[in-house]
């Protein structure tokens, strides 16, 4: 078979090797630390929902990327990035952790002001959360190499200062709880990439802004806005 058109295909370097692991969609775990949850406006714990970006939302650590258009309040979110390796629906909880491939630190990009018009509507959030290269993510260190990340501080600092400072334990739904959950609405398989949510302490960024972000365990992430 021959295609009219070969778009590049979206990938993420693999720590330690010259090897790259092949993106095929991206789901995000919206309100899933507590404390973001109320500076979000919820004090309870949510139904789990989702959200979804393209593959090539991917930007690498070390990028300077370009402010988005359209918005004056831009929200730069910590997260723990899951990658699945492995096929599956319904799974189950206790078998959860044998799906995931490896783990990355990650940035979930939001056009915030975009977000609030958009939810105060309940009309879809694809024009906020979908925006171009709103996926950072560093290196993705595989399992077999490192072991499951269930705990660890995770930070993210704007210019120095740290802006978010907590603990991937705080996660409301963990790792085995989430793909069990996301896996009873969607068939998972390999090239997923799962962002897990942010800690509290979510801000605007602006044109000149550096973020370093880290997770113990993993390779940090550092992304300029031009």
């Amino acid at each position: 078979m021959e295609y009219v058109l070969t778009p590049p295909v979206a990938s993420v370097p693999v720590a330690g090797s010259d090897k790259q692991f092949a993106v095929r969609r991206i789901f995000c775990v919206g309100r899933n630390y507590l404390e973001h949850a109320g500076e979000m406006g919820s004090d309870l714990r949510e139904t789990p929902f989702y959200f979804t970006k393209p593959g090539d939302a991917i930007v690498f650590t070390g990028a300077t990327i370009p402010h988005p258009s359209k918005t004056k309040s831009f929200h730069d979110e910590m997260e723990l990035v899951v990658a699945i390796g492995k096929c599956g629906s319904d799974i189950a909880q206790e078998r959860a952790l044998d799906h995931v491939w490896g783990y990355a630190c990650g940035i979930n990009r939001t056009r915030r002001d975009v977000h609030g018009a958009l939810r105060d509507k309940g009309r879809p959030w694809d024009m906020c959360k979908a925006c171009d290269r709103s996926s950072p993510i560093g290196l993705l260190h595989p399992v077999a190499a490192i072991g499951h990340i269930g705990k660890g501080r995770i930070r993210l600092q704007v210019n120095g200062p740290a802006k978010r400072d907590s603990g991937v334990s705080k996660m409301i739904l963990n790792v085995p709880e989430t793909i069990a959950n996301l896996s009873s609405l969607i068939e998972l398989a390999p090239g997923d990439l799962i962002y897990t949510g942010t800690p509290e302490g979510v801000g605007p960024v602006v044109s000149g802004d550096r973020m370093t972000g880290s997770i113990e365990g993993l390779s940090g992430i550092d992304i300029s806005i031009a």
